[in-house]
């Protein structure tokens, strides 16, 4: 795959799960009046966005075809090990804007500057930890 179809791809999927990720926020937010839903809302949405960028990279990004459940299983633990530290520059970005703010639009701005940085750093440590065997590396 060329650098600039990789490239778009990962764009695109990075796009589309942020877009789940906030939906689903926005669903908590709607849904849940009460105290608690900032993190019910990044919770829940961390999750889905997760499970949909998973599936597309896996596939469209590293061309893993591993299957089976322990296979699947073993991917998706290290692949949202990965996510933790990106996943802490996404949250803090965005309750960082929240606090600042205190608006929704600036709340969801910081999330996708947040999501954008670390789905940089992400593609990189995937590459390196999660799908090198499926690249032709060293595991």
């Amino acid at each position: 795959m060329s650098w600039q179809v990789l490239v778009l791809r990962y764009t695109l999927f990075a796009v589309l799960a942020t877009l789940a990720n906030l939906a689903v926020q926005r669903l908590v937010f709607w849904a849940w009046p009460g105290t608690g839903r900032l993190v019910l809302a990044l919770g829940l949405g961390t999750l889905v966005g997760l499970v949909v960028k998973y599936a597309l990279d896996k596939r469209w990004i590293f061309a893993d075809t591993s299957r089976g459940m322990r296979a699947h299983g073993q991917k998706f633990a290290l692949y949202s090990a990965m996510g933790l530290v990106t996943t802490a520059l996404f949250w803090g970005t965005e309750t960082a804007f929240w606090l600042l703010w205190g608006t929704e639009a600036m709340r969801e701005l910081g999330a996708v500057l947040g999501l954008s940085v670390g789905y940089v750093v992400k593609y990189n440590l995937d590459k390196r930890y999660v799908f090198s065997r499926s690249l032709g590396g060293a595991a």
